[in-house]
């Protein structure tokens, strides 16, 4: 039995050694031939030029080589597929998917049981989907560059990374330009998306059904929507950028024991945070600056903290339509409102007043647009005055019982602000496009 024992152990720390690295040269054919005859283990290095495809990986494998080695699908289906566990794809070009979106065409796709894929350092071009995970457990995508299509109506394009029945995916460091959205989380759970930047899509990142999961340290600029949680719970979603996009910052629609901290949203969103039918969420430490709305909370949104925030500068900092107050301090801190003038004669760092940041006209005004017409005549003017005198003529709402004096500050490394400041100017100067993101039905 022992000496079974240790003829096992050899075997296995001898496997590696079998491994052997194969060049591959460019042309049709040649990189099927080489999967088909490699050993598990081997490392197929591609020389520089076209490799048609589309190829299989049906055995643990590495694909290496440099971006002048371009596999190209020709436009048939997807590039490259992974069926098989611990495959690597690491620096190389991978372009020409076709168009199918009933299959998922995708540059790369890791399928079912094809587990601990790692994707790396790739280029990946003009395909339909850029990488599609689609029920491979445990897989990394880090580090690669993926540009999808520009076909003018944005539904038709497809996502620059697509999870579906994934858990354990990593996706950090890549940059995703153009597509529809930049990742796309459907039915999956124990991720972790970070560092990544999105650039000119529908959404940055966006969830449905996604659990158990982590969107940290990215980088939203000049999308229409930056951070989309959908029936989704136990998400956390911190440290975000959302620069110049376009209609929302972050979205809680039917998103449940959520932990949104430390993200800032500037630039002239229509609303920096829309609350929709969401429940139990900590939102606290972040920065919702120069937006149409600071934050819109509706649809019966419960047992919600929203405590250490900054609206700054928000033409409406909060819309909120109800009949009871809401309280927006926990344990005797609240947020920062630009809009509120106080005094801290404690020096605690907490207003000696609290705030409210809606009144009677504007519930009337969100509910009868046509009255913004009278919005200057005197009659509204001695309305808000005595609301501001007498406060209990005032309808239900949000309130601040313990505003702060300062507002926390977020950085912006120099290299975004550039990239911020053209997606103004572009924004400025478009005509409205197909997508309509007040459709909840569409996302």
């Amino acid at each position: 039995m022992m000496r079974t024992l240790t003829l096992l152990l050899f075997v296995l720390t001898a496997l590696p050694l079998w491994a052997e690295e194969r060049l591959v040269p460019s042309g049709q054919g040649t990189l099927a031939t080489a999967i088909a005859g490699a050993n598990p283990g081997d490392v197929l290095i591609l020389q520089p030029g076209l490799h048609l495809g589309p190829v299989v990986i049906d055995r643990p494998l590495t694909l290496t080589g440099g971006h002048d080695a371009i596999i190209d699908g020709t436009g048939q289906g997807t590039v490259v597929s992974i069926n098989a566990s611990d495959v690597i794809i690491r620096n190389v070009t991978v372009t020409g998917s076709g168009l199918n979106s009933e299959e998922t065409d995708a540059g790369i796709k890791v399928l079912k049981k094809a587990d601990r894929a790692i994707i790396e350092n790739n280029r990946v071009l003009g395909n339909l989907h850029g990488i599609d995970v689609h029920g491979g457990h445990d897989a990394q995508v880090r580090s690669n560059t993926i540009e999808g299509t520009q076909q003018r109506r944005m539904n038709d394009r497809g996502n620059g990374i697509y999870i579906w029945n994934s858990p354990g995916t990593v996706v950090e460091g890549n940059s995703v330009r153009w597509g529809r959205d930049g990742i796309f989380s459907n039915t999956s759970r124990k991720g972790i998306y970070r560092n990544n930047l999105f650039r000119d899509l529908r959404f940055a990142v966006h969830y449905m059904y996604t659990n158990d999961s982590e969107v940290s340290g990215n980088v939203s600029i000049g999308n229409h929507l930056g951070y989309a949680i959908m029936f989704s719970n136990k998400v956390i979603i911190k440290d975000n950028l959302s620069l110049s996009d376009r209609s929302h910052g972050v979205m809680l629609n039917f998103a449940n024991n959520a932990d949104v901290s430390g993200n800032l949203v500037r630039g002239g969103a229509d609303r920096c945070t829309f609350i929709y039918n969401a429940h139990k969420n900590l939102i606290y430490g972040n920065r919702f600056e120069g937006c149409n709305i600071g934050i819109h909370f509706t649809a019966g949104s419960e047992r919600n903290v929203l405590t250490g925030n900054a609206f700054l500068g928000n033409r409406t900092q909060v819309k909120y339509v109800g009949t009871r107050d809401i309280e927006w301090s926990f344990e005797g801190r609240g947020n920062y409102w630009s809009d509120h003038a106080s005094f801290d004669l404690g020096g605690d760092g907490i207003a000696d007043s609290a705030f409210r940041p809606n009144d009677l006209m504007d519930h009337i005004l969100w509910s009868q647009p046509a009255a913004s017409l009278l919005t200057g005549a005197p009659v509204v003017q001695l309305i808000r005055w005595a609301q501001s005198s007498f406060p209990a003529t005032l309808p239900g709402g949000v309130i601040d019982s313990n505003p702060l004096m300062t507002a926390p500050t977020i950085e912006i490394p120099l290299k975004y602000l550039a990239m911020e400041a053209e997606a103004a100017e572009r924004w400025s100067e478009s005509e409205p496009d197909d997508f309509d993101i007040n459709d909840l039905s569409s996302h």
